[in-house]
């Protein structure tokens, strides 16, 4: 019983540390300046309080492709005028709670 509370001590301590959602991995990966893990965990819940995981799947290739969300603010589909304004919602959450 002693190794089964151990081990279940470890699995939820390890769980948050080995989760990166997608816009704290494209933040990581970014080549922006002040990245760090802290500063993209802090974005990644700003989109987890904003987005859907497929909205979210969707801005992560912002940081790539900046231009896409260009694309995405001048589109005419209402879907992409949905997704631009939780988008700016994100952004807004995430200037925010994250003081970036």
């Amino acid at each position: 019983m002693k190794h089964l509370t151990i081990a279940v001590i470890i699995a939820t301590l390890a769980a948050p540390m080995a989760y990166a959602g997608p816009i704290e991995s494209a933040c990581l990966k970014s080549d922006r300046k002040g990245v760090n893990r802290a500063v993209c965990n802090c974005i990644q819940q700003a989109a987890d309080l904003t987005l859907t995981s497929s909205e979210q799947r969707k801005a992560a290739k912002f940081f790539n492709d900046p231009h896409q969300t260009q694309e995405l603010r001048q589109s005419s589909k209402s879907n992409d005028e949905k997704l631009w304004l939780r988008y700016k919602e994100f952004g807004n959450a995430a200037q925010a709670f994250c003081q970036i």
